[in-house]
């Protein structure tokens, strides 16, 4: 139920977000009740569920910043004898930096949408999920959610560096190995996030890759994707209109570097230090014109990126449960992803 607000109502994203002449903003869910279940929090929990336990950690004091962590149940290692024993450094597992899609406007870490894939992810690649809880806009406008994301790497180096304790980090993480990964426009906060990290001192801790899956990409005139494909209900014009409206710095359009990094306002890729990509396309995707630009850029500019396609799926194709559960060609794509992931993750 939406909450009453007697204001001026001056911006609307059908069923996901109001925005009202005092500045307010309203996020309740007022689009199909059947689907209402996927934009609801799921609680933390401790113990392990389906093989994975979760909780959050405030980072940061001063900013409120917070993150979920998803820690894989590990098997107990088979009695060895000395000659055969496994190094606890071989035992340690990578970590996943994940940034949450929703336009920069909508979205929290703790969505049931990220829990079942990413819960998953965590499973499947054995893998530690540190999911940011990134400030929205309008109330925050970018490139607030980039500092975000970027605090929670600076973060993991601290916790690295033992300057910071989280237990179930220093006891299980590689900080070696840790990967970037975002849903569409947190696809975007990997890029730039990577971008910053490549002018940091980051050791301890190595970046070892960055994962955008369906990034945000766009410019100010349509592409010819944007004019064809399909919408979905995860990804239309209107979100895309609107959301950036909302989110980009006061006077920018589409162009902007945050959503436009191979345009000419962007940095220019080739100076960039970057670590290897993969990225993730769907073949129905909404804004997929853009994100080729994007890989062909980064191939010209000599950066390590591969891709990986979904065919015939539609943009965030993953996060819907319904899909995922009802369709078996989504379940079937689901894994692909997920499998294409981990094959990633492996090689580096």
């Amino acid at each position: 139920m939406v909450r009453e607000n007697k204001n001026q109502l001056v911006q609307e994203v059908s069923g996901w977000l109001r925005v009202y002449d005092d500045g307010s903003v309203d996020r309740t869910w007022t689009g199909p009740p059947e689907v209402k279940f996927m934009v609801e929090p799921v609680p933390p929990h401790d113990k392990f569920i389906d093989g994975v336990a979760t909780k959050d950690v405030l980072v940061d004091q001063t900013s409120g910043l917070r993150v979920r962590i998803y820690l894989p149940e590990q098997q107990p290692e088979p009695e060895e004898d000395d000659d055969n024993k496994v190094s606890s450094e071989q035992q340690k597992l990578p970590i996943i930096l994940h940034f949450h899609g929703g336009g920069f406007c909508i979205s929290q870490a703790d969505w049931y949408m990220y829990y079942h894939i990413y819960t998953k992810l965590s499973r499947s690649a054995n893998a530690i999920v540190v999911s940011v809880y990134q400030r929205l806009s309008p109330e925050h406008r970018l490139p607030a959610a980039i500092d975000d994301g970027f605090s929670a790497l600076l973060w993991l180096r601290s916790v690295a560096l033992a300057e910071q304790k989280e237990p179930w980090l220093l006891t299980y993480a590689d900080f070696n190995r840790v990967f970037l990964i975002g849903d569409s426009s947190g696809g975007n906060i990997v890029h730039h996030v990577a971008a910053r990290a490549g002018s940091e001192d980051l050791s301890p801790l190595r970046l070892a890759g960055g994962i955008p899956i369906h990034p945000g990409f766009v410019r100010s005139e349509r592409s010819k994707s944007e004019l064809e494909q399909p919408q979905s209900p995860f990804l239309t014009l209107d979100m895309v209109d609107k959301f950036l409206g909302l989110a980009l710095p006061e006077g920018s359009t589409k162009d902007h570097p945050i959503t436009c990094p191979m345009g000419s306002g962007a940095p220019a890729l080739e100076g960039l230090k970057l670590p290897p990509f993969l990225l993730c396309i769907a073949e129905k995707d909404l804004i997929i014109d853009t994100a080729m630009e994007y890989y062909e850029a980064m191939k010209k500019a000599k950066q390590d990126v591969e891709i990986l396609m979904n065919k015939g799926m539609m943009h965030s194709f993953y996060l819907n449960k319904i899909a995922v559960d009802m369709d078996p060609e989504t379940a079937a794509e689901t894994e692909r992803l997920i499998e294409g992931i981990k094959g990633f993750m492996d090689k580096y």
